[in-house]
């Protein structure tokens, strides 16, 4: 075959180049959009939660549902298009924000738990969300704590404990679990010293009852 038959150097070079391009700039704009939609998404799970501490479910129930349509437009725009920009850190990040206000949400309003298809997000993302969760369900033990003793913390750290059985039998490399073995040694953390405030709390509460019944005795002998 002679020199001549190859043609002008760089044509076919070009028409490959214009493609990668084309491609290129696709996926630039799948990421922008995903980053707007990651801030966004993790911004609405944050006001989930500051809702919830103030008791206002309505509005906690509202942004969880704007939430639920970013996680949505995530799983049909970067899901099969684009899984390297779904499956990348900021992404799940976002995702593992939206599983903690979900459960936290479910927890406070219904003491029942999301399930991962339910929400729409990997098995590791849950795992961590999960395991975020227990740091807002224990803000909300000391939130009622410091008003007065309440049963309801006892049911609270119920279901601390409860998250914290089911990761410590997650035993997979963290490759797999997306680093949840350090989130599991938090948890315990976190659920030991709630147990060590919720038994002063009580026993503040016991020793309360008595002297006021005391107080009462002595009044009524009085009289």
């Amino acid at each position: 075959m002679s020199h001549a038959a190859w043609g002008r150097p760089g044509v076919e070079l070009e028409t490959i180049a214009a493609q990668l391009h084309a491609d290129f700039e696709m996926r630039n704009q799948a990421r922008e959009q995903a980053l707007q939609r990651s801030r966004l998404l993790t911004r609405y799970a944050a006001q989930t939660i500051q809702a919830l501490h103030r008791g206002d479910y309505e509005r906690a129930k509202t942004l969880l549902e704007q939430a639920r349509a970013l996680v949505q437009e995530s799983q049909q725009d970067l899901a099969s298009r684009f899984p390297d920009l779904y499956y990348a850190g900021y992404t799940q990040d976002a995702l593992k924000e939206f599983v903690e206000a979900s459960v936290v949400y479910r927890l406070l309003t219904e003491g029942t738990y999301p399930t991962p298809e339910e929400l729409g997000v990997p098995a590791s993302t849950y795992v961590r969300g999960l395991a975020e969760a227990v740091g807002e369900l224990r803000r909300r033990c000391l939130d009622l704590l410091r008003h007065d003793y309440s049963p309801q913390v006892e049911t609270l750290l119920e279901h601390m404990d409860a998250i914290y059985g089911v990761l410590v039998t997650m035993d997979y490399p963290d490759a797999i679990t997306g680093g949840l073995r350090r989130w599991t040694d938090q948890v315990r953390g976190q659920i030991e010293r709630t147990r060590g405030e919720l038994t002063l709390s009580r026993r503040l509460y016991a020793l309360q009852q008595v002297l006021e019944g005391r107080e009462r005795d002595a009044r009524d002998g009085k009289a």
